[in-house]
């Protein structure tokens, strides 16, 4: 990992470009998208996360709602990451990040930006704010992988 991400000031400043700008943040009326509501009883996070999954490929993911600094920033990122990726690739992707959020072994360098997020490990009321999305993710997943096995 970069020594710039190692920097709690940089990490700092990554988070809120995420939350003040985010990557993916737009809905979209396309019915090749799949959608995941998610909402969190302790936070003022409500969400849809879209994906369009063809072929095992996650050609597009995209996410909108209201949500607070943690769960916007790390929606964002996690679009990022996975866009383009196959299910497997996205998998492993995400299941570095949930080490991560763990505080487990995990490998920084497939998580990109996403380490900026790793000090939430440490703040178990957080935790949920950080991967709300990520599991709006892995339901579209696990829907798209259910509808091909009947196939």
């Amino acid at each position: 990992m970069s020594e710039l991400l190692k920097d709690p000031m940089v990490l700092r400043e990554i988070l809120l470009d995420h939350y003040e700008y985010p990557h993916n943040h737009k809905l979209t009326d396309n019915p090749a998208f799949k959608e995941a509501h998610m909402s969190s009883e302790s936070c003022i996070d409500d969400i849809r996360v879209q994906a369009k999954i063809t072929d095992g490929i996650i050609e597009d993911v995209r996410f909108d709602g209201r949500a607070c600094t943690i769960s916007t920033a790390s929606t964002s990122m996690m679009t990022d990451l996975v866009k383009g990726k196959t299910i497997a690739e996205a998998k492993e992707i995400m299941n570095n990040y949930f080490a991560m959020i763990d505080g487990r072994e995990f490998d920084e360098n497939m998580l990109e930006e996403a380490v900026a997020l790793q000090g939430v490990s440490k703040q178990a009321n957080r935790i949920k704010c950080a991967t709300i999305g990520w599991h709006g993710l892995e339901k579209l997943i696990a829907e798209s992988e259910e509808e091909n096995d009947g196939k």
